[in-house]
């Protein structure tokens, strides 16, 4: 109610103002015309006591008196009118300009707020807005109704396989209903029924895979279901594709997949907050050819919006991989102060991009021992420092960073001049494992496409994804 009432009185406060300009200029006007009826009146008093000289009927020195006063009278009239008409002349255009403000005065917020606004809708603290999206999540979708409204959208149809791969595809559904435990059959199956396009099929399969494996099922294994079903449904993450990502993050907190769909989800569920959190720190820990890392850059500055966060795309991060086999057949050639050159720029640039834009334990490790390696300790000890601050709340990249940091040398060795003489060692490969292993498979579509359709109303969701693993960037 009071976003009504302050700006009525704000615009009742401007209509007054206007309203009394307007007045004022009204009786500067109405002074002006009596002004020149006065100046009429002396001009015709002039030419009578002028007629009553020259017929006699006044003596000359009564008329001379009388020319005098009116004289004096129509000089102080002529003043004020002059004055006044000065004052007026401006008003003339006041009324059209007085309308024109009113009108806006009273459209553009009306226009405003009903683009922006929810006229009837009442105020929110953000515990109540928090207690509301909790409970629509609660209520959202389910994986079968997000699968029924997929299929009334009628995506493409895919095209039909040859002959014998179908033949190949039946016989192999066949084989596994006769036996349903058999664990390689159910992962053909659900490759498979994903290639063909059976996202629903290929679900079920894998879920009979995670059925079969038990305790044992990997993060992969449940980041797989996910995908199926987010597949399944259009783009869609349902409650059940939720708790498998859950699942999946529960074996791995750093399993990068499963952290971009559960900030596709937070998307979906109006927290752009969370979305923009998951995803940031996605976007700065890479690798750049990840396949989620375009899904990222094409949506992440509309989620900051979103979010009210003032936000620039970090530039794409240098791969920190080791040499290739060129760069080492070159540096064959090369003399000792030329390798050691060549592996300085490249751990400088390292240096300088996870300074500017960040990174994750494994590069922060890499760069520690690529100083260690260049006989830098106390450079490589410092980095170590700085790091520790970076993964403070991170366990599992502080033993990282102390592995990193243990392997250092006791003494700084000092490099020897001649081509006889130790050269560092090439800056090992910092494409970090981990992302290897936790990309969806190659044979099973992703939904990592910006244009997948979600559901048209908004799924607010809680906080509950504060915990996910973070990444954080270092201090400049």
């Amino acid at each position: 109610m009071i976003a009504w009432i302050v700006p009525a009185l704000m615009s009742l406060a401007v209509a007054a103002l206007i309203g009394l300009a307007v007045m004022r200029a009204r009786a500067a006007s109405a002074e002006a015309e009596d002004a020149a009826q006065d100046l009429e009146i002396y001009r015709k008093q002039l030419d009578e006591v002028e007629k009553d000289r020259a017929r006699g009927t006044i003596p000359e020195d009564e008329a001379e008196r009388l020319r005098t006063e009116i004289a004096r009278r129509l000089i102080a009239a002529d003043t004020r009118a002059a004055g006044t008409a000065a004052a007026s002349e401006p008003t003339r255009l006041r009324p059209a300009l007085v309308i024109g403000m009113l009108a806006l005065l009273v459209a553009m917020p009306l226009a405003l707020y009903a683009r922006i606004g929810a006229p009837g809708y009442g105020d929110l603290s953000l515990r109540d807005r928090l207690s509301a999206a909790q409970e629509r999540r609660e209520t959202r979708p389910d994986q079968q109704e997000a699968e029924t409204a997929a299929a009334e959208m009628t995506p493409p149809q895919a095209e039909a396989p040859p002959p014998d791969f179908e033949a190949l595809i039946e016989k192999l559904r066949i084989a596994v209903i006769e036996r349903p435990e058999d664990l390689q059959g159910q992962q053909l199956l659900a490759r498979n029924e994903a290639a063909l396009g059976n996202f629903r099929a290929a679900y079920a399969a894998q879920e009979a895979v995670l059925s079969i494996k038990g305790a044992e099922a990997t993060a992969d294994d449940y980041l797989a279901y996910a995908d199926l079903m987010i597949l399944a449904a259009g783009g869609y993450v349902s409650p059940q594709a939720e708790n498998a990502l859950r699942a999946a993050l529960a074996r791995d907190p750093e399993n990068a997949p499963s952290r971009y769909y559960l900030g596709l989800m937070m998307r979906q569920n109006d927290r752009p907050d969370v979305a923009f959190r998951l995803w940031d720190q996605l976007l700065r820990a890479g690798p750049e050819d990840a396949p989620w890392i375009p899904a990222i850059r094409a949506q992440i500055d509309e989620v900051a919006m979103l979010a009210g966060v003032e936000y620039e795309q970090p530039l794409p991060a240098e791969t920190l991989s080791g040499p290739t086999a060129e760069d080492i057949a070159n540096a064959s050639d090369m003399t000792a102060e030329d390798r050691a050159e060549m592996i300085q720029g490249m751990v400088a640039r390292l240096s300088d991009r996870l300074a500017t834009q960040g990174g994750s334990a494994e590069e922060w490790a890499r760069l520690i021992g690529a100083y260690g390696v260049l006989g830098d300790v106390t450079r490589a000890r410092a980095i170590a420092a700085e790091a520790r601050q970076v993964f403070a709340a991170q366990p599992e990249a502080l033993e990282r960073i102390a592995a990193a940091e243990a392997g250092l040398p006791e003494a700084t060795p000092e490099v020897a001049p001649d081509a006889e003489a130790a050269t560092p060692a090439p800056v090992p490969d910092s494409t970090p494992d981990s992302t290897a292993d936790t990309e969806p498979p190659a044979a099973q579509p992703t939904p990592l496409d910006p244009a997948t359709p979600a559901p048209e109303q908004p799924l607010p969701l809680d906080d509950g994804a504060s915990a996910d693993p973070q990444e954080q960037a270092p201090a400049e």
